[in-house]
């Protein structure tokens, strides 16, 4: 996927006051930063904010923290997020995923959303992929004992890797479909925009539940 560069980005993120922008030094004190106990989610690649917009604003007993590295899809989230100032329950980090264990401490995220990620399709990039056993190892780390990760895809073989993954890290599985829009998982999906869009190409969406390994 080629990004369209957007001029400043940069420094209008720097800026914004929905973006944690020493996210390391919040580890271990999220809680703290919302101001309560409720529930922390987080979607890593979260692209333009769609989904996790919606989410915060249909639960507000949950905290949202969306996760994007890429500066010029996060200032399009910061320009929803303005839309709705009321919601205190939803941040930003810009960062890559790679170092999320530097900025979550252990079991302090309840669950952890995977929307439409990067395939890395050459196989010798197979460990930056977000279902890796490698990133898998890092949501261990950061996760609640009850926690779990939703991913959701229409690339069938990242989805298959995955699946693999899973298995290989020893992450049940609870739920999975090749077909969400056709299953009984439907309802109460939120779509994002690349599900809006590949969806209505016809391309059938990929979904499956993992709960934290006992």
């Amino acid at each position: 996927m080629r990004l369209r560069n957007v001029t400043g980005s940069r420094e209008m993120i720097a800026e914004n006051e929905y973006v944690v922008h020493d996210e390391t030094t919040m580890k271990g004190k999220w809680q703290e930063f919302f101001g309560n106990d409720n529930p922390i989610h987080a979607e890593i690649g979260m692209g333009k904010g769609t989904f996790i917009m919606e989410m915060a604003m249909l639960h507000p007993e949950i905290n949202y923290i969306g996760i994007e590295k890429y500066s010029s899809v996060l200032i399009r989230a910061i320009e929803k997020r303005k839309e709705h100032p009321e919601l205190n329950n939803l941040f930003f980090i810009r960062m890559d995923a790679e170092y999320i264990t530097d900025v979550f401490a252990e079991d302090e995220i309840s669950y952890i959303y995977l929307n439409f990620s990067d395939p890395w399709p050459k196989d010798r990039h197979a460990k930056r992929r977000l279902t890796s056993v490698q990133f898998l190892a890092r949501y261990h780390t950061i996760l609640k004992k009850e926690g779990g990760i939703q991913f959701k895809t229409d690339n069938v073989p990242l989805f298959d890797f995955s699946v693999e993954s899973a298995k290989e890290a020893g992450w049940p599985i609870i739920a999975i479909t090749r077909d969400l829009h056709a299953s009984e998982y439907v309802e109460g999906n939120i779509m994002t925009e690349y599900e809006k869009k590949f969806s209505g190409l016809g391309n059938k969406i990929c979904m499956m539940r993992l709960t934290y390994p006992k």
